[in-house]
């Protein structure tokens, strides 16, 4: 008997059924399938990076002026002083602590509140370049209400000494103090609100000027003739007495030998009396200190060989120099007159001292001069002769 095999297809497909549609189909429904994923799959990813960009932004925000003032511990401080300055708002001032010295919180107590860093180095700079003492002076930065000098006037004993021979006693030097008080200084310069609400207004140099130029003012004329009432001691306050009668606490003259004017015969050899009255030790960093009109008559001086005693710096930074020493302009010196003393010679960083504070406050005040905003800054400074032997003065007189 015969077997016949039949062969069946691999899916025993019902009759009628073409294997290749299915096929088809199953793989177009497959990719479908990987397309709607792959959409859903960006869809999360966007929605999650959207998500985290909001976080971030949220996260960043607050940080950012906190790494500012990392980087500027000032800027803190420049902020609320600029806003006091503008509107009277005394909130962001109150706690904020610059170099370990905590900002007033009593305006009217304390006098107001400390200037901003960036504004008072404004002010000590236009201090320093002006016209004024300050410039050749020694300036030292105290925390008291005086500062003490002790100087010593006298010659420390000294001798020879053998092995042998005991040691014999030598003299004490003589040493004197002078206390130099500080006083208020004071400048009231005034805007109008409008201006502050300005916000292209800068205030703080307009402010800072402002001050700088009052103060300077101020100052340069105190150093040369104050009266020590309420203010600093000049110089010239001082005693005047001829340079071979010189003693301590006084200040050593040389004459012309002309009252009101230059010797006839030898108008330069006063000058060169003048250095030289000066002991060797000053001579050194000695200047000269004069007004302009004594400058102009000073520069048309020649020696014994027609040369100009006076001569112009090479640059602009460079003072000019007289007979080989650096001039100084100061206008608050007197001019040439009868017995007056417009010239000045000697070494002011040891001859005369000034003494500051180096803090200066405001105090904000909008009433006293509707409509206008009154802004009372204040500095302590104090000044004095710290060496009577370091300065001698040239007197326009016969003797």
């Amino acid at each position: 008997m015969t077997k016949e095999t039949k062969a069946h297809g691999p899916s025993d497909a019902p009759a009628g059924a073409d294997p290749t549609a299915e096929v088809k189909s199953a793989l177009t429904r497959f990719v479908s399938d990987i397309n709607s994923f792959n959409d859903d799959i960006y869809s999360r990813l966007q929605q999650q990076e959207e998500r985290l960009t909001m976080l971030d932004r949220k996260s960043l925000s607050p940080a950012r002026p906190a790494l500012a003032t990392t980087a500027d511990p000032e800027a803190p401080h420049q902020k609320a002083f600029e806003a006091y300055l503008r509107s009277g708002d005394e909130d962001a001032l109150r706690g904020i602590v610059i170099e370990e010295k905590s900002i007033s919180t009593a305006v009217a107590g304390d006098g107001g509140y400390l200037v901003d860093p960036k504004t008072a180095d404004v002010i000590q700079s236009v201090l320093r370049s002006n016209a004024s003492l300050r410039a050749v002076a020694n300036v030292v930065n105290v925390e008291a209400t005086s500062y003490d000098v002790l100087i010593d006037h006298g010659d420390l004993g000294s001798g020879w000494a053998t092995e042998t021979d005991p040691a014999t006693e030598t003299a004490t030097p003589t040493i004197e103090r002078i206390t130099i008080p500080l006083h208020e200084l004071s400048a009231l310069p005034k805007a109008s609100q409008r201006l502050l609400d300005d916000a292209a207004f800068d205030i703080e140099s307009w402010l800072a000027g402002r001050i700088a130029d009052k103060f300077a003012r101020a100052e340069a004329a105190a150093f040369v003739s104050g009266d020590g009432v309420d203010k600093p001691t000049g110089f010239l306050t001082h005693p005047a007495v001829a340079d071979a009668s010189w003693s301590w606490g006084n200040i050593g003259y040389v004459p012309t030998g002309a009252d009101g004017d230059f010797d006839a015969l030898n108008p330069v050899d006063c000058l060169f009396d003048l250095v030289y009255a000066l002991d060797a030790e000053y001579r050194a960093g000695a200047s000269f200190v004069m007004n302009s009109r004594t400058a102009g008559a000073m520069r048309k001086l020649k020696d014994a060989d027609g040369r100009f005693l006076w001569s112009d710096g090479l640059t602009a930074d460079t003072p000019a120099r007289l007979a080989g020493y650096p001039v100084l302009i100061v206008e608050d010196m007197p001019d040439i007159g009868s017995g007056t003393t417009p010239v000045a010679f000697g070494d002011f960083q040891a001859g005369y001292t000034v003494a500051e504070r180096p803090d200066t406050r405001i105090l904000r005040d909008p009433f006293s001069a509707k409509p206008h905003v009154l802004f009372y800054a204040t500095k302590r400074v104090g000044g004095d002769v710290s060496d009577f032997a370091a300065i001698k003065l040239l007197k326009f007189s016969i003797s």
